[in-house]
């Protein structure tokens, strides 16, 4: 057993989380009891990290949802409870630090019971509770000091069961034992969920917790002979054995040296060896059966998220909080400048969400972030891991731009010779959230096949920045004309002229800008309700009617994610903690210039023709390298 305290918890083996007390990657342990095995995959609590979470969550079987007897419920709780139950994913919950001053056992039961419109079913409960003596005694054995949750507890089980319905209703004395009984198996069918209490650091709670995660949540379907599946959940860098993916089997099994399918390029490739982890330490096993966690080294360009051999049994992404907001990277010292791009590459490489970019023409690293504790923990990192020194600018929202009409964009790319590229592409927009659609209504006895598909191959990049220096989307593009020459022309020839075309498409149409908006949530005390929507009404929001109920206020609505990225801060401050907000990325929706960022194109402008033309003819494939 270790401590979050004193920084030897054993999931937590990174310095920064030693330093802070708080986890930061997704960490697996392994551990036996009473003859299961349980593969414990410990995630960060804090919202700017949900990416982690995300990816572990399509390896689970089941979760445990731990909450603090004081804070209860929180924003990310909630968020964290919506996915499972879409992903059907069954979870126990365990209200953790009952000894701490203002713990309230009853308050979190009953809140979790009306945010999550759930019936519970607890195992123990505390005594001596908020006290430096408090423990916990069974819900079912032991009297204790929450009589009322007791009865409320008794009559959901009662109603599931049509004898004990009618001992009930006929005034038959009920004993707890067949409570128990009822309560289990109802817990077994999905009706109630299980919830347990204690104080981890103390270790009180634990058996009865490992009890729960065997007898409650589902076990692993070890379907050997089935085609070999996993899911790469997590990849880290390792000083000796070089790249590791983590990976969690589903079904077949996996031996050192075999040959494996690779979804995501479509080809098969040789693995090195497999290995487990115990205790922090590195093992080699012979082979990875169905419904373990294990390690494959030997892929060096494998990603978090990848699929190795067939989908199978392995469910979709599911997105927790999207990232709204782009953070520049700079190097104390320039000549760290390429040693911190190759940082910065790795990093992308382990949490894909991060979304590295590299402008090498004005020499920025640009990363996307959900929140700033996320600069504060990479920058702490690139410096442990790397030993380079960098300072974060302040993150900006991330918007974006469409068209605002039907424009056509002319290009004609002919000189200095040898190349031929002509084209015309129509411009049109689409509603938000319809993406990129790219047509050629172009034949290919004007412009060869092997050309038009590297114009749609160039058009995402193109889309890369627009008129107003943000990504272009909700947009159609049809190439409507177009020749190529039967000598001059070459693939680079159109990769180099597609998005001069579209830019000339873009500046003809016009376009508006994009801002990310949130759905909202915001629970809190009555008496605030004024003050809580003039600040909405001052941050740009939309939102219902507000309800009432036991003393607090209910709002929801929809804000711009800029006007609102401290509000959460700011709500605690203003409710002395007894408020939240739950935010949840909605989309995009257009928005005045001024209300939004009008940024430089950043590097060489397709528009700017004679730069663009030198830039790409010395640097394309140096880029692209």
């Amino acid at each position: 057993m270790g401590s979050v305290d004193t920084g030897s918890a054993i999931t937590d083996s990174l310095a920064i989380e030693q330093k802070r007390g708080i986890s930061v990657r997704s960490t697996a342990v392994t551990l036996t009891w009473k003859n299961h095995t349980i593969n414990i995959l410990d995630t960060p609590g804090h919202v700017d990290f949900s990416a982690e979470v995300e990816r572990v969550l399509r390896v689970l079987d089941g979760a445990v949802i731990v909450l603090s007897a004081v804070e209860g419920v929180q924003s990310h709780t909630v968020a964290l409870v919506e996915i499972l139950k879409e992903m059907k994913i069954p979870f126990v919950f365990f209200i953790n630090k009952i000894d701490r001053d203002g713990a309230d056992f009853e308050g979190v039961l009953r809140a979790i019971e009306a945010d999550f419109d759930l019936k519970l079913f607890p195992v123990n409960c505390p005594i001596n509770e908020a006290s430096s003596q408090a423990d916990i005694v069974s819900f079912w054995r032991e009297n204790h000091n929450y009589p009322t949750v007791f009865e409320s507890i008794s009559e959901s089980i009662i109603e599931l069961d049509d004898d004990l319905m009618s001992k009930y209703l006929n005034e038959i004395a009920i004993s707890n034992d067949e409570l128990w009984k009822i309560g289990v198996e109802a817990v077994q069918n999905g009706k109630l969920t299980p919830l347990l209490t204690g104080i981890a650091k103390n270790g009180i709670g634990m058996d009865a917790l490992l009890d729960a995660i065997v007898d409650f949540l589902p076990k692993v379907e070890q379907n050997i002979e089935k085609p070999f599946s996993a899911l790469v959940y997590k990849v880290e860098q390792h000083k000796l054995h070089g790249r590791l993916a983590h990976i969690r089997v589903f079904d077949g099994h996996l031996k050192s040296k075999e040959t494996v399918f690779f979804d995501r390029i479509s080809e098969e490739r040789t693995i090195g060896v497999t290995k487990k982890v115990k205790l922090n330490k590195l093992e080699d096993v012979d082979v990875l059966n169905a419904g373990d966690l294990g390690i494959v080294t030997g892929i060096p360009n494998i990603y978090a998220g990848d699929i190795l051999g067939v989908k199978g049994r392995i469910p979709a992404a599911k997105v927790l909080q999207n990232a709204v907001m782009t953070v520049q990277v700079i190097p104390e010292n320039m000549r760290d400048y390429q040693d911190l791009s190759k940082a910065l590459q790795l990093l992308d490489s382990e949490d894909p969400a991060l979304d590295f970019q590299w402008i090498k023409t004005t020499q920025e690293f640009h990363l996307k972030i959900v929140g700033p504790m996320q600069t504060e923990i990479l920058e702490h990192q690139i410096q442990e891991r790397f030993h380079i020194s960098t300072r974060f600018e302040n993150p900006m929202v991330i918007y974006k731009e469409r068209p605002m009409k039907k424009a056509e964009g002319y290009v004609r790319y002919w000189m200095p010779k040898p190349c031929w590229a002509i084209m015309t592409f129509l411009i049109e927009p689409l509603p938000l959230d319809s993406g990129v659609v790219f047509e050629s209504k172009v034949r290919t006895s004007d412009i060869a096949q092997k050309y038009q598909n590297e114009v749609k191959r160039t058009i995402p990049k193109a889309l890369k920045q627009g008129i107003k220096g943000w990504e272009v989307t909700d947009l159609k593009i049809t190439m409507i004309q177009g020749e190529d020459h039967v000598m001059h022309s070459n693939p680079g020839d159109f990769v180099l002229a597609t998005p001069m075309g579209i830019l000339r498409g873009l500046e003809a149409a016009g376009t508006e800008l994009l801002e990310p908006v949130l759905d909202f949530t915001i629970k809190a005390p009555e008496d605030l309700l004024g003050k809580i929507a003039s600040d909405l009404t001052r941050m740009r929001a939309r939102f219902a009617n507000p309800s009432f109920e036991n003393g607090m206020v209910t709002l929801s609505g929809v804000v711009p994610a800029a006007t609102s990225l401290d509000y959460s801060i700011k709500l605690s401050s203003l409710t002395s903690g007894k408020g939240r907000i739950l935010f949840k990325f909605k989309g995009y929706e257009s928005c005045l210039d001024h209300q939004g960022v009008i940024r430089a194109y950043k590097g060489v402008c397709p528009l700017d023709e004679a730069k663009w033309i030198l830039h790409q003819r010395g640097a394309y494939k140096a880029e692209e390298r």
